[in-house]
């Protein structure tokens, strides 16, 4: 099945709502452009972040998941960036067996303070699943 020219990736964001959260909000406010490919759903802590959510946001079609939280060791709960990234690690893996490009997964670590790095992160995501082309893993089942 051939990809339309006009084609935009969808792309979900869980974010951390101290610091990745607030950064998204920094790179709005700061008028910082970057693709509006993304919706955000704000979680408490990106160690939240099921895996079953990850699959279900590809299931409903989605192209590409975005998790971010705090840099390592500033977690407002001690760990919880530690245990995303357990989790994110584990959760490529289980992707890749399943036959969904891992790259539709991407994790960033991103400050209330990092506006700029938000951006960016959204932008060359967008670009990266471009290049992937649309999630058509559950295709046969809509």
């Amino acid at each position: 099945m051939e990809q339309r020219e006009d084609w935009e990736p969808k792309i979900v964001g869980f974010l951390c709502k101290w610091c990745s959260y607030a950064g998204a909000d920094l790179a709005g406010t700061s008028r910082r452009k970057y693709p509006a490919n993304i919706g955000i759903i704000k979680v408490p802590c990106s160690g939240r972040v099921d895996p079953l959510f990850i699959l279900k946001a590809l299931r409903l079609g989605f192209d590409g998941v975005l998790v971010s939280g705090c840099h390592p060791g500033e977690c407002h709960y001690l760990t919880g960036n530690y245990r995303a990234r357990r989790k994110f690690a584990i959760t490529k893996k289980f992707l890749e067996y399943l036959g969904v490009d891992p790259r539709r997964l991407q994790g960033s670590w991103v400050s209330a303070s990092e506006g700029d790095k938000f951006a960016h992160v959204v932008t060359e995501m967008t670009k990266q699943l471009k290049e992937i082309g649309a999630n058509r893993l559950f295709a046969d089942d809509k």
